[in-house]
């Protein structure tokens, strides 16, 4: 007796096709699985022996061998208790396998037969879906499934035996239908940051192109504040986004109840996460926080208390828009589109520079705490501020009249353009002047002759490597967009300068022809 169920391996985010196959033969009593399981999937058979029992349905006493083919494709996970277990009915004749061949089955069995969530259900409904076929899952993950298409076939049973009864006609299961989050109101706004004007037009611009952002500050300067009203400055997410973050926070188990967000990723590790909390990894790869974030904002606070060697990591993931995760046996990639922002104290004590303070180990303490970001993760921040301590009478002032909604129109409009601009382009392989190529930026960023010597000016005087001169165009993009102009002016290219600084935050209080003609010393 034999019988084959399909169902899907995960490699990242993506589901890969595979055949769950059973047979029932003569010999010694014997429950075996092979096709490179790990021990999660080993332990099927006890959980499914116990299932079946539950249901008043033994095993037979003969030889069952059930392959996971293809043999050679690492499987992970409890998701295929429930494809062992319909193989078993299948080819024990207690189920019908014509119409169970049209499905592809993911799901964990408890000892009482009841159908458990999963991680992973969204991904594994799209995969089915590229195979033509439709999807039998938990019940708890039926709403996320229903994502993947209007159209395919959907069974979400609760337990083992509502599945039986289904397809021998002895009962019905509804076809489930997708859910978002409840709608929850957004309590945060620009008008709740008191002055640091400076900021708020850092943070526009950083939205308004997808720039990286790097605040540095005294505590209680407000860094926080703003880096949590990013999100509200950013446009809606299309549909194909949300998606793409549904199914990352999916296979992380996230999804609570199935139902999707439509807001953007707003992720904030502690600065003790260690390299695989923040980049993924583990024995069982998993997304890490820079995944998570993928669409959304990535903040790390403290930055310089994060250890080096994890700051570090976030090199490749931010330059390339994708992790990779390789292990011996399979490598796995994560999207990772992320808006980095970043908050910093200007040192140890955490108020070198401000009027009456002396750091108690001198002029070495500031040094000593910048050194622990290193030069080519400052090189990749596009914006770097500095921020000064709100004083008490600016906290006195009344609320500013432009809010984050008023922003945000001025950042989709930004946007907008930049979507135009690069759908026609690089068909839609970039939508943010962050993402522009360097070949193309000749092309979209060519400032007038007066900012092309500026420019020239500030990168000998500066030493900005080949990676800081074209974000530098792309920061000035940027601001020519939201200024509605085709051309890159060299108020752009000075406003651009400025906002990147020199050691990192020299410059903030600065005009970029000042900075110029003083030669500050090159950054890191």
């Amino acid at each position: 007796m034999f019988a084959a169920v399909s169902t899907v391996a995960f490699l990242g985010i993506e589901a890969r096709p595979v055949d769950v196959q059973v047979q029932i033969g003569a010999g010694l009593p014997r429950f075996s699985i092979v096709g490179l399981p790990d021990k999660a999937v080993a332990e099927s058979r006890d959980r499914v022996h116990a299932a079946l029992s539950a249901i008043g349905l033994g095993l037979p006493a003969k030889r069952i061998t059930v392959n996971l083919a293809p043999a050679d494709l690492p499987k992970e996970g409890s998701h295929f208790d429930l494809a062992i277990a319909v193989g078993l009915l299948v080819a024990s004749g207690a189920m019908p396998g014509e119409q169970l061949a049209e499905y592809a089955v993911i799901g964990e069995l408890g000892l009482d037969a009841s159908v458990a969530a999963v991680a992973g259900t969204l991904p594994a409904a799209i995969g089915a879906n590229a195979m033509n076929k439709g999807l039998i899952c938990p019940f708890a993950c039926g709403s996320e499934a229903a994502w993947a298409s209007p159209d395919m076939p959907i069974l979400a049973p609760p337990h083992l035996l509502a599945l039986i009864n289904h397809f021998k006609g002895l009962g019905e299961l509804p076809r489930p239908q997708p859910r978002l989050e409840d709608a929850v109101p957004d309590l945060t706004d620009l008008r709740d940051v008191r002055g640091q004007e400076t900021a708020k037009r850092a943070i526009e611009i950083a939205a308004a192109g997808g720039h990286h952002l790097l605040m540095s500050g005294p505590p209680g300067a407000g860094k926080s504040m703003l880096a949590k009203r990013m999100p509200g400055l950013l446009p809606k997410l299309e549909p194909a986004e949300m998606l793409e973050i549904s199914m990352i926070r999916s296979m992380a188990g996230l999804l609570e109840d199935g139902r999707l967000s439509p807001n953007r990723p707003f992720r904030a590790p502690h600065h003790s996460a260690s390299m695989a909390a923040l980049v993924g990894g583990g024995s069982r790869p998993r997304p890490g926080e820079v995944a998570l974030a993928h669409h959304g904002v990535l903040f790390l606070d403290e930055l310089p208390e994060f250890t080096p060697q994890v700051i570090d990591a976030l090199r490749q993931p931010l330059e390339a828009g994708e992790i990779v995760i390789a292990r011996a046996n399979h490598r796995i990639v994560y999207p990772t589109r992320v808006q980095l922002v970043a908050a910093m104290n200007p040192c140890r004590c955490g108020l070198a520079g401000q009027p009456g303070h002396s750091c108690r180990q001198g002029a070495k303490c500031k040094d000593k705490y910048m050194a622990r970001v290193s030069g080519p993760i400052l090189d990749r921040i596009d914006i770097r501020i500095s921020l000064p301590q709100v004083t008490a009478l600016e906290l006195a002032n009344a609320p500013a009249e432009e809010g984050s909604e008023d922003v945000r129109r001025r950042v989709e409009a930004a946007r907008q353009l930049q979507h135009r601009r690069y759908e026609n382009l690089l068909e839609g392989k970039a939508t943010t002047n962050s993402e522009c190529p360097p070949v193309l930026l000749e092309r979209v960023a060519q400032p007038d002759p007066a900012g092309q010597r500026l420019l020239h000016q500030a990168a000998t005087a500066f030493g900005l490597s080949a990676r800081g001169y074209h974000r530098t165009l792309r920061v000035a993009r940027t601001l020519a967009d939201l200024d509605g102009l085709e051309k890159v002016h060299k108020a752009h290219i000075a406003e651009a300068l400025a906002l990147r600084g020199s050691d990192g935050f020299s410059l903030a209080g600065k005009t970029a022809d000042n900075a110029v003609e003083s030669s500050c010393p090159a950054p890191c």
